[in-house]
């Protein structure tokens, strides 16, 4: 038997390690993949580090753990053209004892992960599960009492003792809900009053179409197992199995009176700005990116992400990206959106706040999740060509102030007599020369004065910044740019593009920016396709005259 005060000091360390896990925030990330659990089962505990980093030390977890198996791996990410590795070690322990235990920081080179704080509860009888000693089944929801269409996470484990050769798990759907499995199978194992079992692990999302009492069918099990010695004597190596859980009864709340609109019960919602933009130009679009995390919902149960209102200002929204996962025994969408907002005037501009209601189950609440105001200064806009600018020294000659003197005015009234003096001089030099020298220009001449007057106005490392950072729309309008002359539209770019793969990645871009199309994927399909530039459909020749010409030009010797 410990001593009170260790065991009081040890349940004190455990409740400041849970109460604030981020005092000693570690640069690499450390988590395991449940918690709490019970005495016997095993955990995983995994590390995330970028770059190389050292293998983590475990002298520190033998104490309180046992080592049952490791592995490591290593992957690469490209993200907008910058690459990142990352090594990510899994080490699946077994608690020695029950209790608040404490996985402590583990040193990896330089660097040290946070501790982590976990509950070893103790083990239940095998009496209490369902089915025998060799296989059996249990049933978790994480909410039995949900409201009426909330998202209900399901896991069905099967453990069984004896090798498996073959098998059916099966969990009927209840009348009144929809059942849907989500992901593939989780594999482990877990030591049951000292017997090793291993474990399969299903999960489901369920989801109350009515309130009232709600009945969650037994799982059942069906299978063939490896027979031992009496069955290999006999001459059967196999043996059936057949196990049926315990069904589940569920209390489904119906929906509250005076509810927020769309309906949308969570356990929890935050939203952020991922990237905020505090200053723009006229007629240039900001780039607007939102980011939220949905705790209990799936992407079928969320609204319509809203568009920010923004006076003095044109907002375009393109496709939101989705991404589903099943954490803790509860479903978990996390989204993001991107905006394009265009001002239409200088001076400073206010990005309103999204805001999403939603009902808090837990605390059975109306919220509101809400961004805070964004500001903007906005600056003049560019112009796009100078050629009506008139030269400061020129501008004080178009009019006279009042109050100036009159001698003054006199003067600057000359000039303009001098310009037209000056016009018709130059316009007789120009007939006087066309008469003395009457010589065709060369086509050749004639075509680099037409490419110079109307050259490309984008180049390749543009097209490449406006990918990484830009809307769709300015895509768009580089992409026009870097023809010869710019195209008038995506339709007149199309018709001159000569690869069918960069007239699809156009396409792409077009359907992202009208039709509902992914974003993502367009700008990957146009990095893939411009990589080494646009290739345009060259010029036919002019045909040639179907009759000699009267005066042949001479050989030339």
């Amino acid at each position: 038997m410990k001593p009170w005060w260790s065991r009081a000091l040890g349940v004190f360390v455990w409740m400041v390690l849970a109460l604030a896990p981020g005092i000693a925030l570690a640069q690499v990330q450390a988590r395991v993949d449940r918690n709490p659990i019970d005495l016997g089962d095993s955990v995983v505990l995994s590390i995330q580090s970028g770059g190389a980093a050292a293998a983590p030390d475990l002298g520190p977890l033998m104490q309180d753990f046992e080592l049952l198996d490791q592995t490591s791996g290593r992957s690469l990410e490209m993200v907008n053209g910058v690459s990142s590795s990352r090594v990510v070690y899994q080490i699946t322990l077994q608690p020695r004892r029950d209790g608040n235990l404490v996985i402590p920081a583990l040193q990896m080179g330089q660097q040290r992960t946070a501790p982590i704080a976990l509950t070893v509860r103790p083990a239940p009888p095998v009496a209490t599960r369902a089915g025998n000693a060799d296989v059996f089944l249990e049933t978790e929801v994480d909410d039995a009492s949900p409201f009426v269409q909330q998202s209900v996470g399901v896991v069905l484990r099967l453990f069984y003792g004896v090798p498996l050769v073959s098998g059916e798990l099966d969990l009927d759907a209840p009348d009144g809900a929809i059942l849907q499995k989500v992901g593939d199978d989780v594999q482990g194992s877990q030591q049951i009053n000292g017997r090793r079992y291993n474990l399969i692990e299903r999960r489901y999302l369920l989801v109350p179409e009515r309130s009232g009492s709600l009945t969650l069918p037994a799982p059942r099990f069906k299978g063939r197992g490896a027979g031992g010695w009496f069955d290999d004597l006999m001459g059967s190596g196999r043996r059936e199995l057949r196990v049926a859980g315990a069904p589940r009864m569920l209390a489904v709340q119906p929906q509250p009176a005076g509810a927020p609109q769309p309906w949308l019960p969570l356990r929890d919602l935050r939203l952020r700005y991922v990237g905020a933009p505090t200053a723009a130009r006229v007629g240039e679009a900001a780039t607007l990116i939102v980011e939220g995390v949905a705790q209990g919902a799936t992407q079928a149960q969320l609204p319509e992400m809203p568009t920010p209102s923004v006076p003095g200002a044109q907002v375009f929204a393109e496709p939101v990206q989705y991404d589903e996962t099943f954490t803790g025994g509860t479903p978990q969408v996390k989204w993001t959106q991107r905006y394009a907002v265009v001002p239409d005037r200088p001076g400073r501009l206010t990005v309103a706040g999204l805001g999403i209601p939603w009902w808090d189950v837990a605390a059975g609440t109306a919220k509101m999740a809400r961004l805070p105001d964004l500001p903007l200064q906005v600056g003049a806009g560019v112009p796009a060509s100078t050629t009506g600018a008139v030269a400061p020294g020129l501008a004080s000659t178009q009019a006279s102030t009042p109050g100036t003197p009159a001698g003054d005015a006199g003067e600057r009234g000359i000039w303009p007599w001098l310009a037209v003096a000056f016009a018709v001089l130059w316009l007789i030099t120009l007939l006087w020369a066309l008469q003395r020298r009457r010589v065709t220009v060369p086509a050749s001449a004639r075509l680099a004065a037409g490419q110079a007057a109307a050259s490309a106005c984008h180049a390749l490392p543009d097209l490449k910044r406006a990918l990484d950072a830009c809307s769709l729309d300015e895509v768009g309008d580089v992409l026009r740019g870097m023809a010869t002359p710019p195209a008038a539209d995506l339709d007149e770019l199309v018709q001159r593009l000569q690869v069918p793969a960069q007239r699809e990645a156009v396409e792409q871009l077009r359907r992202a920016r009208w039709a509902g199309g992914d974003g993502s994927a367009a700008r990957q399909a146009l990095r893939a396709a411009f990589a080494g530039g646009p290739r345009w459909i060259e010029e036919a020749e002019p045909p040639r005259a179907p009759l000699p010409p009267l005066y042949p030009s001479p050989k030339r010797r």
